[in-house]
């Protein structure tokens, strides 16, 4: 649902990048003739892989097997950055650990465990022209993942532009983030319930939960 929810924010012949975990879904949604999937270990053209047709050597970033469109390239790692921080990415989905009310987000550390570095992600976000999260709303204590301010280390302080979560959809607008759309059978006190970021509800989906 929030994959499937991502897929429907791009734009015929953008080039995106897919983070690990929820965002690799989103290439399931797509007319892949349409977009270009891009990889930052090198390899721009990338489409999805039957299982007979697996090649051990052609992965993406978070390592699983993939697969090469009519006219993919392949390129040295550091050109593969290059076009991420020279902003030739149109748009970047990853995953959260957590996201504040700044659009400030945390999603490679978690403190007292060991993790191996923030890998594209810190570039990605900086450099990437829009920055799409695709996360769970809550952690699997139950914990709010969208919240007031970041305890875990950021990855950048580039704003993400819209938040999907199996609650809710958010936008940034003005100055702040505003609730757009309810995700499945979510409701406004759910959503409120279980998010300590400061938000707004816009005026459009007020009025659509008041009529009911």
């Amino acid at each position: 649902m929030i994959a499937k929810k991502a897929a429907e924010q791009l734009v015929p012949h953008s080039i995106i990048n897919l983070g690990i975990g929820i965002p690799t879904l989103v290439a399931n949604y797509l007319d892949q003739e349409n977009y270009y999937l891009h990889t930052e270990n090198g390899l721009l053209g990338v489409t999805s892989v039957e299982e007979e047709d697996i090649d051990p050597l052609i992965v993406n970033a978070g390592k699983l097997p993939v697969g090469e469109a009519i006219g993919a390239s392949y390129f040295h790692s550091a050109d593969s950055f290059a076009m991420i921080r020279g902003g030739h990415v149109d748009v970047a989905i990853l995953g959260a650990l957590q996201i504040d009310s700044q659009g400030r987000v945390a999603n490679w550390a978690i403190p007292g465990k060991d993790i191996i570095g923030v890998g594209g992600a810190m570039d990605l976000i900086a450099g990437a022209k829009k920055i799409i999260i695709t996360t769970n709303h809550t952690a699997k204590d139950g914990s709010p993942k969208f919240v007031e301010s970041c305890t875990y280390p950021i990855t950048s302080t580039r704003r993400a532009d819209t938040i999907i979560t199996d609650l809710a959809v958010f936008e940034w607008r003005d100055d702040g983030y505003e609730l757009t759309e309810l995700m499945g059978d979510a409701t406004l006190a759910e959503v409120k319930d279980n998010t300590t970021a400061s938000y707004r509800v816009s005026d459009m989906l007020s009025e659509k939960e008041n009529a009911k």
